[in-house]
């Protein structure tokens, strides 16, 4: 299967190999991350000198045009576009460290939920304003 990330607002591609390259900042520390492309796989490769406590949030955003990837609907989810060989799909991530929530939305509906704390987050009320 292939698997193309890309940034909602410039639609570079976030993942030239196998790992989806973002820019991430909290406070004074700004850095670039590998994340794991499976939605649900919570790898992440991060500098060795950089340490990141769970329950801190941090701000992401693309490494090509640095647009923020927040969703304008939930501050603490972060989205990208998924385009794989049967369409294309939204991808909605916690900004959380630590917390395991990824949603995966088609045109019409909220197509996969990941993570132990999935939960946290009420997708399906006024759902429309999270699809593509």
């Amino acid at each position: 299967m292939s698997w193309e990330y890309s940034c909602p607002e410039c639609k570079a591609m976030l993942n030239p190999e196998r790992t989806i390259i973002l820019a991430m900042q909290r406070d004074d520390v700004r850095l670039l991350i590998g994340l794991h492309p499976q939605p649900g796989k919570y790898e992440i490769h991060l500098p060795p000198e950089i340490a990141v406590d769970d329950g801190t949030k941090w701000n992401f955003s693309c490494p090509v045009c640095q647009a923020q990837l927040a969703n304008k609907n939930d501050p603490d989810l972060c989205e990208l576009e998924l385009r794989m060989d049967d369409g294309s799909v939204k991808i909605l991530f916690s900004r959380i460290a630590g917390e395991h929530a990824t949603f995966v939305l088609n045109e019409s509906s909220l197509k996969e939920k990941h993570g132990k704390n999935s939960d946290r987050y009420d997708l399906t009320f006024g759902q429309s304003k999270y699809l593509v």
